[in-house]
Parts: structure tokens; sequence; C-alpha cells
């Protein structure tokens, strides 16, 4: 197994050092926890060996959430079928999963929305310089200059 750091991928990390004290888990009896940590650590270690094995915590983040889609849809099969003891299980790896899934830092959603305006503020303030010097002096419309603009970017 490769060696894994605690800066370059501390949700793993975590995973890993929460397997080490499977003893302390085993004792306390949370078999669901132990069961989904080796096998998200199983998948992990199968990754590593392919051409595009998990580098950073978005990748890990991607596969923790495919996991967790994969136990909710199990969770209402079983649900289905009557199975309220497989239910549960399922239910409780999902708690499992997303615990990880939480620890995961990504950007905030207000920071991504003043990204994006500050970007397009100043993809304006371009459109404004450039309007004025690839017009100036001729007779132009600037409803035309709008449609043609929205007809542009909506065929992108």
């Amino acid at each position: 197994m490769q060696l894994i750091t605690a800066r370059s991928r501390p949700v793993l990390r975590s995973a890993q050092l929460c397997l080490r004290y499977r003893y302390t888990v085993m004792k306390a009896r949370d078999t669901n926890r132990l069961n989904v940590l080796r096998g998200l650590l199983a998948e992990v270690t199968n990754a590593a060996k392919t051409a595009q094995p998990l580098g950073t915590d978005l990748k890990l983040l991607g596969l923790l959430r495919e996991r967790s889609s994969a136990a909710a849809q199990a969770a209402e099969e079983f649900s289905n079928a009557g199975r309220a003891d497989l239910t549960e299980k399922e239910i409780a790896a999902i708690k499992v999963l997303e615990e990880y899934t939480g620890n995961v830092e990504t950007v905030s959603e207000d920071y991504i929305n003043d990204v994006v305006q500050s970007t397009i503020d100043s993809i304006k303030a371009e459109a404004q310089g450039a309007r004025s010097s690839a017009f100036e002096g001729k007779p132009v419309e600037e409803l035309q200059v709008a449609k043609a603009v929205r007809q542009i970017l909506g065929a992108k």
C-alpha cells in the first residue's frame, strides 16, 4: 500500500487510523463501522492499482457518495422486500459514510458565489470596453448586440 500522509489525504488517513484501532471498534461491538471501513479501504486499494487512483480527497468524496447512494438504494430495496434488519444495516452504513463525507473539506458555497460573481463582473467590464471600442462611431442598437450575445452564449 502506498504511503498516505495526513496532509495529502486526511479523510483516508482517518479511515485507516479507525481501521488500525479496529479492536477498539470491535470491543464496542460497532461491526457496521468496521465493515464499512474495510469495504471502503478495499475499494481505495483496488483503485490504487488502476490507471486512475484516488489521489485526492475530492476523488475519495466521489467514492463515498457513490457508496452512500448504493447503500440508500439497497436500503430502499430491502425495505420494499420487508427486510427491516437489512434496511437498518444499510441505514447505519449510510450514517458512517456521511460522517466521513462531512470530513472532506470543500470550498463553501458563498466562496463559489463570490468567485463567479467577480468573474462575471470582470467579463462585463471587459465587454463594456470592447463594445465601446469595437462599435465606436458605428450605428448599432444595443438590443441587437444583446441578442447576438444571448445566441452565442446559448449555443455553447
